[in-house]
């Protein structure tokens, strides 16, 4: 028995684009994680990823590690209440 979905109609509210706009510093540096993985992979097929391949990698990881610190200081900061 298959279930019929109600269209979605809604647009997202002022306070979604909000917390996306506050959290997109995480998304893209997550993004610039998976281009750099992606580059290693088809490194494979070219001899072998460089020095500079895992190197972009490491700093990739570290602005996500960097944006996800500064995205919890943002929402469980002094001000906000948990």
């Amino acid at each position: 028995m298959r279930k019929h979905l109600a269209p979605v109609t809604a647009e997202p509210t002022a306070a979604d684009l909000a917390a996306i706009e506050a959290e997109w510093p995480l998304i893209a540096a997550e993004l610039d994680v998976l281009d750099a993985e992606i580059i290693l992979l088809y490194a494979e097929d070219h001899g072998g990823p460089t020095v500079l391949d895992w190197r972009r990698l490491r700093r990739a990881e570290s602005r996500v590690t960097r944006a996800a610190a500064d995205l919890a200081d943002r929402t469980t900061g002094p001000d906000r209440v948990a």
